[in-house]
């Protein structure tokens, strides 16, 4: 077993003992944690990220509305115990499976859904304060990366200028990775994978000497943790490439200021350095691209007024008046629409003018 790994075997053998006391005692089995619901989110002004309140929570075993959840956080942790002793690692799917079965002498399955066993691995994050990477679950892999540096993973030495088109594919737990050569001035994190093709196979990681990163649509934890990391531990400014629709501006929140469904985590998920590079309402007239607008639905107006509201929005006039072009615009824009300009547009052109002038929203 790794040091490291002593952490969390302790957290879990602790919630183990402190259930078996309350037995012994003739006391009702209690697990009590942060309450993690959006009545108990906050903003700190402080760190400019959300996390949790002061709020707990407490689930009983002799209590018919806790029953089913308490036995489902009891399953997922004797999953992940299991995992760390045997020095295995599972995907979220995998505990699902694992923790999927029929009560003896009853018609009730522990879990029904991937979403409950998902739910109970949230709570004992909460319960052990360790991360369910720690805890040995893993989701599915779904980002790239490519640029000059060396890590060491699991034992191989992998360099990330060296993997061909599809570059090197990110884990969901990088908290083992190791780097041992960085050579950058700053990252460029961008939604589309197809965006991520174009400037990988344009090198512009090569020619700017920076890393791209994609994960293929909203952000994954591995990924958020991968560019915390270089920024934390390398100093790289983290540049977020997104369309401007509101979708896009809330794929930058979420990294710079977290989510609510992983305020416990802000403190190893946020990027408060984070700036946000474009597609911006003023790239529409700086570069003539209002013919390629697509209309907003009012599902798009709906998120628009959200983004506008949140706390670390409202009293910025700069993002304020993104929102307000926006919606005078009545209409949202891909980035791909820049390469009417040319194929390669936006990493000869547009990626370095903007960079090289600080044109940016943070």
């Amino acid at each position: 077993m790794k040091k490291q790994e002593k952490k969390q075997v302790k957290e879990l053998e602790s919630l183990g003992l402190k259930l078996v006391q309350d037995i012994e005692k003739g006391r009702n089995p209690t697990m009590e944690f942060t309450l993690r619901s959006l009545s108990n989110i906050v903003f700190d002004e402080r760190t400019k990220t959300l996390s949790l309140g002061k709020k707990q929570q407490q689930r009983s075993f002799f209590n018919v509305g806790h029953a089913k959840k308490f036995m489902q956080t009891l399953e997922v942790a004797k999953v992940s115990k299991n995992l760390i002793d045997v020095q295995k690692h599972a995907s979220l799917r995998d505990v699902f499976y694992m923790a999927k079965r029929t009560i003896p002498n009853s018609n009730t399955n522990i879990v029904d859904e991937q979403a409950e066993s998902d739910n109970a691995i949230e709570d004992l994050e909460l319960i052990t304060d360790c991360s369910r990477e720690q805890m040995h679950i893993n989701a599915n892999k779904m980002g790239s990366v490519a640029g000059n540096v060396v890590v060491e993973d699991a034992g191989d030495s992998i360099n990330w200028s060296k993997l061909g088109s599809g570059g090197w594919s990110i884990p969901s737990n990088v908290e083992d990775i190791e780097f041992k050569s960085v050579k950058a001035k700053y990252v460029i994190y961008m939604e589309k994978q197809a965006v991520w093709e174009r400037l990988h196979e344009d090198k512009f990681w090569e020619k700017q000497n920076c890393l791209i990163v994609t994960s293929q649509g909203q952000t994954t934890r591995g990924i958020r943790r991968l560019l915390q990391r270089l920024n934390d531990e390398h100093d790289l400014p983290i540049y977020v490439l997104a369309d401007f629709d509101p979708w896009g501006f809330y794929i930058y929140s979420v990294l710079k200021f977290g989510s609510i469904n992983l305020a416990h985590m802000s403190e190893t998920m946020t990027l408060q350095n984070a700036r946000f590079l474009g597609i911006t309402a003023d790239d529409v007239t700086n570069y003539d691209l209002k013919k390629h607008f697509i209309k907003l639905k009012d599902v798009d107006y709906t998120r628009l007024k959200q983004m506008a509201d949140y706390d670390w929005f409202a009293k910025h006039k700069a993002w304020q008046r993104q929102f307000k072009m926006m919606k005078d615009f009545g209409a949202k824009l891909e980035i791909q629409a820049l390469s009417s300009k040319g194929i390669t547009f936006i990493s000869e052109k547009y990626l370095p003018d903007k960079i090289k002038k600080g044109e940016f929203l943070e």
